[in-house]
C-alpha cells in the first residue's frame, strides 16, 4: 500500500519529465532531466508494484485478466463462478 501511494503521488511528475525527455534534442539537457527523474524515491516507480490476488493478496501466479491467483481461479471455475471460463481437468 505504501508503494501504491508513492506511485500515485509521483505519477504526474514522472510523466511530465518523460515528456520533456522526448521533446529535448540536446544530450546535455536530457542528462539533466534524467537526473531529475532519479530524484523521486525508488518505490514510487510503477515497475516496483506487484499485481496481487484480489481475494487472497497472493503476489505470485496471478492471472491479469481475472485479477486472481491460480488456485483461487481454479476453485472459482470449478464452482462455475466465472462465466465463460471452462475447466481443463
Amino acid at each position: 500500500k505504501k508503494r501504491q501511494k508513492l506511485e500515485q503521488k509521483y505519477h504526474l511528475i514522472r510523466r511530465s519529465l518523460k515528456k520533456e525527455i522526448s521533446k529535448v534534442t540536446l544530450l546535455s539537457d536530457k542528462w539533466e532531466i534524467y537526473g531529475k527523474l532519479q530524484s523521486p524515491p525508488r518505490n514510487s516507480a510503477p515497475t516496483r508494484l506487484h499485481r496481487r490476488c484480489f481475494s487472497t493478496g497472493r503476489p505470485r501466479a496471478n492471472y491479469r485478466y481475472f485479477g486472481l491467483s491460480g488456485h483461487i481461479l481454479r476453485e472459482m471455475v470449478h464452482a462455475c463462478l466465472l462465466p465463460g471460463a471452462t475447466r481443463s481437468s
